[in-house]
This record gives C-alpha cells, sequence and structure tokens, in this order.
C-alpha cells in the first residue's frame, strides 16, 4: 500500500471519528453546562466541533466559560438543528465567556439575558460566507443585563447588530473590531455605555445609539462614543425588511437616533459615503409611534474633537436621505448632519458640536419636507459637561 494511500485512509477515519464524537462532546459539554457549580470554569479543547444543539448556561453564578483561543476553539452551528442561538445565557451572574469562536447558528451567535456581571473576551462570532439576510440578527447580543463588559471580540455578518447591547446598564465595549454587518456596534435603550477604542469598518452603519418604542425599558443614555476607528462603513444594507436597521442608509459612520445625553468625542470617521455622522430622531423612520411614554427625540449630543475625511464621496442613492444630500452637496455631503426635529415641549435640549476637524454641518429641516437646508452651525457652537471615562 502506498504511503499516499496510507495518508488518505488515515486522514479519512480521523475525520470519521471527530464527526462521529460530535454529538457526544456536544451532550457532554451541555451536561458540564448543567452541572457547572458556583465559581466553576468550564474548559474547551482546541478543535473543531459541529454542534446541532444551542448549548444553554441557566441560573449559574460565577461560571467561566474557556476556549483555548479564538483561533484554536471553533464551535460551528451551521447544522444546527434544535434552538436558535449557538450560546445562551440566562437568569445568571458573573459569566465569563473567552478564548473560542462561535459560527454560522440560525439566530444569534451568543445571547445573554438578565444577566448581573458579564464578560465577554477574545471571542469572534461570525457568519462565513457573503453578508446576507439569512444570517441570524446578532453576533453578540447582551440584553436587559447589568455590568456588561465586551473586549476584544470580533463580530462579522450579522444581519442586525454585531455587537449589541440592549437595555442594559453599566456597559463597556472597548478593542473590538465589527465588519460586514448592517450595523457594527449598536447600544439600544442602554444607560451608562462606554464604546471606545473599537474599530468598526465595512458596515452599512459603523456605530449606532438608538432609542426606540415599545420596550421595556423606555430610555438609554449617558453614552460615551470615544477614540473608535470608523471607517469605510458603505455595504450595502442586507438587512431584512421590517427591521428598524433596514432604514439605515448605506454609509453611515455613526448614528444618534432619539436617545440623550450622547458624548462622540475623539473618534476618527473616514470614508462613510453618506452621512459620516447623523444625529436624528425617530420620526425619521417613519413609523407610527404607539408607545405614549417614549420620547421620539435626540437631546443633550456633545459631539467634539473628532476627525472626519475630507474627500469626495458620492451619497448613496439607494436611501432618501442620501438621494437628498446628493441632490444639494453633490460630491461634498456634510459629515454632520442633524433632522432638525427638537422636542418643542424641550427647546433647551442641545445638540453642540465643537472643534471636529473636516466637520462640514447641515440642518437638513426634515419636519419641514427638507426645505431650507442651512449649514450655519452656529446654533450649535455649545458644550456639555464631559461623561466620565473609563478607568
Amino acid at each position: 500500500m502506498s504511503y499516499l494511500r496510507i495518508s488518505v485512509l488515515l486522514w479519512f477515519s480521523g475525520w470519521a471519528a471527530l464527526c462521529l464524537a460530535q454529538p457526544d462532546v456536544e451532550k457532554q459539554w451541555q451536561s458540564r453546562l448543567i452541572l457547572a457549580e458556583d465559581g466553576e470554569t468550564v474548559e474547551l479543547p482546541a478543535g473543531r466541533f459541529e454542534l446541532t444543539n444551542t448549548l444553554w448556561l441557566d441560573g449559574k453564578r460565577s461560571v467561566t466559560l474557556r476556549g483555548a483561543g479564538a483561533e484554536r476553539t471553533v464551535l460551528s452551528f451551521r447544522g444546527q438543528k434544535q434552538g436558535a442561538e449557538g450560546l445562551k445565557i440566562t437568569n445568571a451572574s458573573d459569566i465569563v465567556v473567552e478564548g473560542l469562536t462561535l459560527e454560522d447558528s440560525r439566530g444569534d451567535l451568543l445571547k445573554a439575558q438578565q444577566v448581573n456581571g458579564l464578560t465577554l473576551r477574545d471571542l469572534t462570532a461570525q457568519w462565513t460566507g457573503k453578508p446576507r439576510k439569512t444570517n441570524g440578527s446578532y453576533a453578540l447580543y447582551p440584553v436587559q443585563c447589568q455590568r456588561v463588559r465586551i473586549e476584544r471580540c470580533t463580530a462579522i455578518g450579522a444581519s442586525d447588530a454585531g455587537i449589541y447591547v440592549g437595555q442594559s446598564d453599566s456597559v463597556w465595549v472597548t478593542e473590538c473590531l465589527a465588519h460586514h454587518n448592517v450595523a457594527g456596534i449598536e447600544i439600544e435603550n442602554t444607560t451608562n455605555a462606554w464604546v471606545w477604542n473599537n474599530t468598526a469598518r465595512d458596515n452599512t452603519g459603523g456605530i449606532l445609539i438608538f432609542d426606540l418604542p415599545d420596550l421595556p425599558k423606555k430610555r438609554g443614555g449617558r453614552v460615551l462614543v470615544w477614540k473608535n476607528h470608523v471607517l469605510h462603513n458603505n455595504h450595502k444594507n442586507f438587512a431584512p425588511r421590517g427591521n428598524i436597521v433596514a432604514k439605515v442608509p448605506p454609509g453611515t459612520g455613526i448614528m444618534v437616533l432619539a436617545t440623550r445625553q450622547v458624548e462622540i468625542a475623539e473618534n476618527t470617521v473616514l470614508h462613510n459615503r453618506t452621512a459620516p455622522t447623523a444625529i436624528v430622531s425617530y420620526y425619521i423612520a417613519q413609523t407610527p409611534i404607539q408607545d405614549k411614554e417614549y420620547s421620539p427625540y435626540p437631546a443633550d449630543v456633545y459631539l467634539h474633537g473628532n476627525t472626519y475625511s475630507a474627500d469626495k464621496c458620492r451619497p448613496t442613492w439607494r436611501h432618501r436621505l442620501g438621494f437628498l444630500l446628493w441632490l444639494k452637496f453633490g460630491r461634498r455631503p456634510p459629515r454632520i448632519v442633524y433632522d432638525g426635529i427638537a422636542d418643542p415641549s424641550a427647546p433647551y435640549a442641545r445638540i453642540c458640536l465643537q472643534q471636529n476637524a473636516n466637520g462640514s454641518f447641515a440642518n437638513v429641516k426634515a419636519a419641514q419636507g427638507f426645505k431650507n437646508i442651512t449649514t450655519d452651525c452656529t446654533p450649535h457652537d455649545c458644550s456639555l459637561p464631559l461623561l466620565p471615562r473609563p478607568e
């Protein structure tokens, strides 16, 4: 028997043994998560593992789930048969997930709900292949959580947001990379959030700070977006129709929608073709508001010390705002766009802009049918108290 034939047989036998072992590994891991005691570390070995069910960690305290490294421990859910999430964490406290890759789940790759103390560190969460609307909504998805730390993570291919934190409090997202998602990083109805030293590139929208209606937590705020790189976010929007992010125009760098007490400082915002920074009300979405407790207006937004590109670019024609900017400004659209819709009951809810390099401005007067657009920034030459910096 030739050496080549022996090698091929050994390769196939090893591959077959690995495939046969996968269900046993999956059951073993789920059993370990069910039986994990408070303070325990569950180690996942190096290798590529094909899983068919959601892994679930529920009701635990101070448990760490640790892989051998994002490039070494890969959990693929391409053949998922039960559940939607790859890894789901619920009703827990002080949970750490680190050092592994999650791929190709039917729904969200990692969802954490009602967790007080969550650290996601050195993870890759991705849908492989070209970005498409059939991908899951969120790669990393903490919702209704407290004390969330997302550090040195990579998110790719989400049909909504790569790194999303919703209805949470006390959050930081740092040293992460989000690319080829609809939204790179999204902070929604969340208070006390720090988003700093991240790179959001080649998404439809880079960093989104939203407050949306019809959610249990009504208002976010006190969000710092600081020292990030927001680059080339011009990807076609591939969100399923009906999602709020399906209305984000390609070429959006940073967008603040209907939230308050937001500071955007010292970011590098380059080559985002339509709206490098947009400050808008929920009315821009043209969706009826049924939630009587919801405030649709942005307020107390302080944009300062950011750097924008000075190159020519054509805004997208695939979105009404982009087309209007093209008609008005051609290949030199403003770097900072404000829809001009303010709360009539709070006229002093300020939008302040200072010392933004190449930070040309336009108030597009959306409530007036986009007529009488002004580039006069004088009414917004003001400052607001700085938000605390992360320690």
